[in-house]
Formats: structure tokens, sequence, C-alpha cells
């Protein structure tokens, strides 16, 4: 017997009764439960899958708790695809469920100073053995680890409202799912780091003000951390220098109520001093290493400015925009030798396909307008798309609009614009919307 459950499409399901099993009343027929597997997990193993279906061996069950085992599984959020079938024998049900398991975001503890994340991981760990540190973007998984912090902050007398939503990593890459206090009065009285060179820091302190007074937030936090602070060190060349997370310091008694001004230290450990050894490309068929490495502009033993390495790549983008390739895609690899204190970059490049100018759609401004801006238009319809000439004409509507529009009076204030690619005939459409 099969049944196959899709969470995208719903319940779809179909039954092949075997010999034996009563046809009358199927939903009321129930049998000894002998067997429960589990394969397809990867990050859990066969038992914590088990757990989650919540059957248990020996126990009467019929078709229904077979399918709300399944149920379990997909509402739990950890898998993204579940089918089970079943065996009936003298000595009960066989059931095996097939999983696909969801990916997983790193969780995000925001404004929770009263405890160390480690302590709140292992609330969550309490509840569910399987947890590492990360969790799906949704489901009841998400909503029980929210419940089990609930219940930590409880235990100092916080009776807190939680919330938890998928939110852009303030500090790298991809997502996170952010667990955070609804309405939290907490509110950040001073920043300390460190480092004690960042006092006299002209750029953090300037920046520092717009945080302070502010709500107590570790994503405030760090994108401050990330975007003022984080800059000065890689441009020395301290490429893997850590900053935080942010601690809560607070003396006395650690279970009285925090004041709501708190003060928040950043660690800072800033590492080694890189220096660029050299880099290797591969999958540029249209530009030469040699005008990539021109345009990265940095020499073998030249201390490496991850802020100048990070321009380089867009440099390197915007030369293949400017032939037309659109959606050239680099992904750079650092290698680096913590002996010499170097670093050596693998950079692989998709090309995509290349696209020419097809229309252009224009709203917000007048018809005789419209016509100026055709006119000054600089690319021709078919001609290869050049964004370096687009970029050029949008800086001219931005800032100097009587360059296309001469002494015609037009009125906005800014310019919406996009491109619209279409990789089937090999155009890209402009977008032009004035506000």
């Amino acid at each position: 017997m099969l049944r196959y459950f899709r969470p995208c499409l719903g319940a779809i399901s179909f039954f092949l009764l075997p010999a034996g099993f009563p046809t009358q009343a199927p939903d009321a027929v129930t049998a000894p439960l002998h067997e429960v597997h589990a394969d397809g997990e990867k990050l859990l193993n066969e038992a914590q899958v088990i757990a989650i279906t919540g059957l248990v061996t020996g126990a009467q069950i019929g078709r229904n708790d077979l399918q709300t085992g399944a149920d379990r599984l997909v509402q739990s959020g950890l898998f993204a695809k579940v089918s089970y079938n079943f065996q009936t024998k003298y000595a009960g049900i066989l059931v095996t469920y097939h999983v696909q398991e969801a990916p997983r975001i790193p969780v995000y503890f925001d404004n929770i100073p009263w405890f160390l994340d480690s302590e709140l991981g292992n609330a969550i760990r309490n509840k569910f053995p399987f947890f590492d540190g990360t969790l799906p973007e949704a489901g009841a998984v998400v909503d029980q680890a929210s419940e089990a912090v609930k219940d930590l902050l409880s235990t100092r007398g916080l009776q807190v409202t939680l919330a938890h939503t998928v939110i852009a990593n303030p500090s790298g890459e991809g997502n996170v799912q952010e667990i955070m206090v609804e309405g939290a009065a907490l509110q950040i009285a001073k920043l300390e780091f460190g480092d004690p060179s960042l006092a006299a820091s002209k750029a953090v302190q300037q920046h520092l003000s717009e945080i302070l007074g502010k709500p107590y937030s570790r994503v405030t936090i760090d994108l401050f951390l990330s975007e003022a602070v984080r800059p000065i060190y890689l441009q020395q060349g301290f490429l893997r220098a850590k900053l935080g997370p942010p601690e809560v310091r607070l003396t006395g008694d650690p279970h009285s109520k925090l004041p709501s001004q708190i003060p928040v230290y950043v660690p800072i450990a800033s590492g080694a001093v890189y220096r660029w050894k050299d880099i290797h490309w591969t999958g540029n068929t249209l530009v030469s290493e040699f005008t990539l490495d021109g345009l990265l502009g940095i020499k073998p033993g030249e201390i490496a400015d991850g802020m100048q390495i990070e321009a380089g790549w867009d440099r390197a983008r915007e030369e293949y925009a400017h032939r037309g390739y659109l959606e050239a895609k680099l992904d750079a690899l650092p290698a680096y030798d913590d002996q010499a204190h170097t670093v050596s970059y693998s950079v692989s490049i998709q090309e995509g396909p290349q696209f020419h100018f097809g229309k252009m759609v224009l709203t917000g401004i007048s018809p005789a307008a419209e016509r100026k801006l055709h006119a000054a238009w600089p690319i021709a319809a078919g001609e290869i798309f050049d964004k370096a000439k687009f970029e050029e004409l949008l800086a001219k509507l931005q800032t100097h609009q009587e360059q296309v529009f001469g002494e015609l009076p037009v009125h906005y204030e800014n310019v919406g614009h996009w491109l619209q690619t279409d990789a089937g005939s090999g155009t890209v459409d402009v977008l032009l919307d004035f506000k």
C-alpha cells in the first residue's frame, strides 16, 4: 500500500488494499503497529523522524493514523517532501516514511539580552535534541522553538511575547531565523569595543551616535558593525577580523531586572594582516585574465585591502555588463596561508547570455518629455546593451535633467528603473517610472 503526501499540492493519495486487509469501513479498521522505519534523512536520524510522527509500536492504528504521522512530519517544517508505504502481516503493520529534509537556516536571537546565546540554544535543544543552531524557515518546530525560549524567559519572571521571522543575515550571507521580543523597552546606552583604537575613529564615532538611545537590537548593532566598523579592518588587510557577537555586561544580581538603558560590549579579534599572493580565473572566455587582473588592481606582496578586493569584483561584473552580459556571476573563493599571512583567490565566472536592447517603457512624464528622452537614449534597438551607457543616462536624469530635456519643464523627484531581461530572445527592456 502506498500513500504520498506533497505539502505544496495538499494531500494526494491512493490506496491499493493488500490481501487480508478488510475492505469495509477502512478508516475504522485497526491493527497493531509492528514496525516503523524512515529513510532519506540526513541531519536527523531515523529515531528522531519516527518520534515526530507520534507513532508507537504496539499501538492499534488505522490508515488515518499513518496519514496523521505524515502530516506531523510535514507540519514540523523539517521536511520538504514526505511519502510512506505500509504492509500488513500477521504480526501487524509495517510502515516506512520516505522523507526529504527541508533547508535550514541559522537561528538569530535579536533582543534577548537576559541570557547568552548558548543558554537560549540549550533551551531549544532540551525540547529538540536534534537542534544544531539551525531551523527551517517555517513550521511547527519554529513555533515550538520560540515557545522554549519563552519558557526560559519566564524563569526570570519575564512575561513577554516572542515573534520569529526570516530576515537577511545582518552580518553575513543568506538568511537567518530571527527570534525576538515584541515591544521590548530596552535601549542601547553605550557601545564599547574590544579594540580601544576605534574610540579615535571619526567614522565610527559619527555613526555610533545614530544607534545610541535606540531600542536594543542585535540586528541594529550587527548592521552597524558590518557597515561602519568592518571596512576599517578590511582596508588594513585584516581579512578575517571577528567582530562580536555583542554582549550585555552588567554588574550585580544577574537575576535582577535589567535597567531600561543597557551597556553593550563588542569583543573584537582583528587577527593577522594578509598580503596578496595571486588569483586564478576560470570560466572567462570573453574577458582576458590580464584585463581582469587590472580591474582588481592589487599586486603580489601588497596588503590585501578587502574593500579594494570587493570593488574589484564589482568592476569585473561591470566589465561584463558593458559588453551586454548582464547576468554574469562571479564566485570568489579565498585560500588563506596562515603561516605566510597571504591570501589567494580562485574566481569562477559564469558569463551567461549576451543581451541586446529591446524597447524602453516610460511612465509618469508627458509625451513631449518622452520624445526628448527617446532622442537622448544612447542605444539603438537591436544593439548590444551597454549597461554603462544606461547608468550614465540615469545619472543625468537624477542630477542634470536639463542635459536630457533641455528647457522643457519636467517635474519629478526620483526615477524608478528596472531592466527586464528575456533570455529566450536575448533582449532587455528598460522600464523608467518618473515620480
